[in-house]
């Protein structure tokens, strides 16, 4: 029990770190970005913007190798629903509000304003990555790779963000983080479908401590 508590814990920690801030590590300084960078920022933001919705696998990878697997849903403007394979006992669902973190051994979710997190900008109505709050550092350019990386705009040196595409057929592959320590984490999309009906239930959260023994029978 103690193991699997311990297992819990760093699954829980990995995806604070990946989805709920900014990892606190240095970023590197802004640089001005060249009308080739602007345009693949672009091309970016009307690639995330021409889907609203979105099912795919994901593979989580730790910087020690660790490894979790699920199924990612997103629904656009506001929902996402990240479903950990077992033994995970993670749930992470953004019902439009909140980012909504449940872990079933622990029974105790935790809810982050949406719009705090770097989730919330995948998820907006109108993704942009070089806007108001968020601010592209740099654009690397890889055979049949475009890499993104972003800061929050207010405090640049909070960390990084970055967004991988794949050129042919363009598309998102993959995020990473790095954290406080520098070890980089990633996760990965694959078997990735836009465009489908998702039930709406989907991003509906239900904390059963507060539900009626009429309505959990339900």
């Amino acid at each position: 029990m103690r193991m699997d508590r311990m297992k819990t814990n760093r699954l829980f920690a990995l995806f604070l770190t990946l989805l709920l801030a900014f990892p606190a590590v240095a970023a590197p300084p802004r640089k001005s970005l060249s009308a080739q960078d602007r345009a693949d920022v672009q091309r970016a933001e009307e690639y995330l913007n021409s889907f609203s919705t979105l099912k795919a696998r994901f593979l989580q990878v730790s910087a020690n190798g660790g490894q979790a697997e699920g199924q990612a849903y997103l629904s656009r403007p506001g929902r996402m629903r990240l479903q950990y394979d077992p033994p995970s006992p993670l749930l992470v669902v953004a019902d439009g509000r909140f980012l909504i973190v449940h872990d079933r051994q622990l029974d105790a979710p935790s809810y982050i304003p949406l719009n705090s997190t770097p989730a919330g900008i995948l998820v907006r109505a109108d993704v942009r990555l070089d806007g108001k709050d968020v601010a592209v550092t740099r654009v690397v350019r890889q055979p049949g790779v475009l890499n993104i990386s972003m800061v929050e705009a207010e405090d640049p040196g909070a960390g990084e963000l970055t967004l991988v595409f794949s050129e042919r057929p363009f598309a998102l592959r993959q995020w990473r983080v790095v954290d406080a320590q520098g070890q980089t984490t990633s996760v990965s999309l694959y078997e990735s479908q836009t465009g489908m009906a998702l039930d709406g239930k989907l991003f509906e959260f239900k904390d059963q401590k507060f539900l009626t023994p009429n309505l959990q029978g339900g």
